[in-house]
């Protein structure tokens, strides 16, 4: 039985899972560090690679690490992460591991997406698009079976996607993106702030209160607007929403699919689908570990594969 190991860093936690090449999960951690301390991730990843993989009985683990920013062509390193991290642009993760085999590293949206291609909402689809409404809006795109990198690695950086040309500028310049619109970094100045998170707003807005159904109502037609754009661009045949926001259940989903109604261009009537996301916090680790097994080319058995590009 073939394992692999899937690492998944964020801003202020590392994720991982230890997983047999059929997908069941062995084992799943979680280690939050603080990102002042420079380098204290790296160190808390090498620790946790080598407690796993020990947990795997001596069996060769295949590894792959995913992260924010840009990917490197060569998938050894992130070559574009401004502003956080310091030290991780440009680590070789290889070498930083001492592994005998190239570790394939992946910006964290891509491996989202993977992950659930893999083992969550997005089995057997071949044309999907994911976004991940949290602090920002993460976002990465499949076609015709491939993830859609792009020249730079960019692709699929759909929360920066501009629905209001007159809107204040996003961490990449673009002005009114839909990170802007409905990402909870911009909560608190879109509500004059009122609130300090978008959770308060939507509780809320629940509890029947006006001014937050309407600021609520606002983000999700941006939400409505860019989804059926990006329907209009990829064809997809269905959209994941994962990211903490996107658990809201109907009070996303209700105003969302009443927006969609109006704005999504659907030919003989076929709607595209909205699927919650499956994997929680730990899709980028599992979209890691199945990048892992595919570079490794180790066999998959039981019939799950990894999660596989064709």
């Amino acid at each position: 039985m073939s394992y692999a190991l899937g690492i998944d860093l964020g801003g202020s936690s590392v994720k991982a899972v230890l997983v047999r090449s059929s997908g069941e999960t062995v084992q799943r951690e979680r280690l939050d560090f603080d990102a002042a301390r420079p380098m204290e991730w790296a160190a808390g990843i090498r620790k946790l690679v080598e407690r796993l993989s020990a947990r795997a009985g001596g069996v060769p683990v295949a590894l792959g690490l995913a992260a924010p920013g840009l990917a490197a062509a060569d998938g050894r390193s992130i070559a574009h992460m401004p502003g956080r991290l310091e030290g991780l642009t440009n680590l070789d993760w290889t070498g930083y591991l001492a592994r005998a085999h190239p570790v394939p590293v992946l910006n964290d949206a891509h491996a989202a997406l993977l992950g659930e291609r893999w083992l969550g909402a997005a089995r057997d689809l071949n044309n999907v698009i994911m976004l991940t409404l949290g602090t920002g809006v993460g976002g990465a795109a499949m076609v015709d079976g491939r993830l859609l990198r792009g020249h730079l690695g960019r692709a699929g950086h759909l929360g920066h996607a501009c629905v209001d040309l007159h809107g204040p500028p996003d961490i990449c310049g673009m002005p009114g993106s839909l990170e802007v619109a409905i990402g909870n970094c911009t909560i608190q100045e879109r509500s004059a702030g009122r609130f300090a998170t978008t959770h308060a707003l939507i509780a809320a807005a629940e509890a029947g209160d006006r001014a937050a159904t309407a600021l609520w109502l606002e983000a999700v037609r941006a939400l409505a607007c860019a989804v059926a754009s990006f329907v209009n661009i990829l064809d997809p045949e269905a959209v994941i929403l994962g990211g903490g926001i996107a658990r809201s259940g109907a009070t996303l989903s209700g105003p969302l699919g009443r927006f969609l109604d109006r704005f999504e261009w659907r030919p003989g009537g076929r709607a595209v689908r909205l699927l919650p996301a499956q994997l929680g916090e730990f899709a980028g680790a599992f979209g890691a570990a199945g990048n892992g097994l595919q570079a490794a080319v180790l066999p998959h058995e039981g019939g799950g594969g990894a999660a596989r590009q064709e």
